[in-house]
């Protein structure tokens, strides 16, 4: 069989692979804090015995775009968004700290103080927990305070924990199949004074709608290219075993 029909299968393959990626894209254009996926191809000689005549198509480790999405204005107390650079600290699922720039922060009945999804947001010293308030505000610092269920003087703020924040080299993370930001050696970030936050206001998805929808129909013509190249060659193979029953 000609090796022809290796190549293409491999491009083909390679372009199924980026589309996931960018249907994925799709998927979170209204996810708060999302941050879209990137993905290249590169060719690669086959090296072995004889000469490289043959190129194969793979994708790359793909990357991550950070840059920060639109930012929505809700004047809920609990949504905070990162102005300029940043990330918010939270645990996650595996239990180890991880970073987001999601702030559609919750609190549990138990008085946990989760994002969106779930996740626990990390303070001072671990877990925030946050018991019955009449208000609640966090400073541009991060800092939580409340004014006490039933308290007297509802003008008296009592300062509970703060938001650990951290202000990375964005170029030493990697985003993770859990959707988080990860620091590429593992080990957790030291907080920052230099990170700001705004009340009231949410960060959403950087994903650009146009440039994904024309990456989907560029990936699937490739795709669509690569399978007839496939039948081209399955077709000359057929009649090159036909010339030699003739022969």
């Amino acid at each position: 069989m000609d090796r022809s029909l290796y190549i293409a299968m491999s491009g083909a393959k390679q372009s199924l692979l980026a589309q996931n990626s960018n249907a994925n894209n799709l998927a979170n254009m209204q996810t708060t804090g999302f941050k879209s996926d990137l993905e290249w191809f590169r060719s690669r000689p086959v090296s072995g015995d004889g000469y490289p005549t043959r190129v194969y198509a793979m994708i790359e480790k793909p990357g991550t775009n950070f840059s920060p999405g639109t930012m929505q204005t809700t004047g809920r107390d609990l949504d905070v968004a990162i102005n300029g650079e940043g990330l918010i600290a939270v645990q996650g699922e595996d239990g180890k700290e991880s970073y987001t720039r999601a702030g559609d922060l919750r609190i549990t009945p138990e008085g946990l103080l989760r994002t969106g999804t779930g996740l626990q947001v990390i303070g001072r010293s671990g877990s925030i927990t946050i018991p019955p308030s009449e208000k609640l505000t966090i400073g541009s610092d991060g800092t939580i305070s409340i004014v006490p269920m039933g308290a007297g003087n509802a003008t008296t703020l009592q300062v509970l924990d703060r938001i650990k924040l951290v202000k990375p080299e964005m170029k030493d993370m990697e985003k993770q199949g859990d959707g988080l930001l990860h620091t590429k050696n593992g080990m957790p970030l030291v907080a920052s004074s230099d990170v700001s936050l705004t009340q009231g206001v949410l960060e959403g998805s950087n994903v650009n709608a146009f440039v994904a929808m024309t990456e989907m129909i560029e990936l699937a013509r490739n795709f669509e290219l690569q399978t007839k190249v496939m039948k081209n060659v399955d077709e000359n193979s057929g009649a090159s075993a036909k010339l030699m029953q003739m022969a």
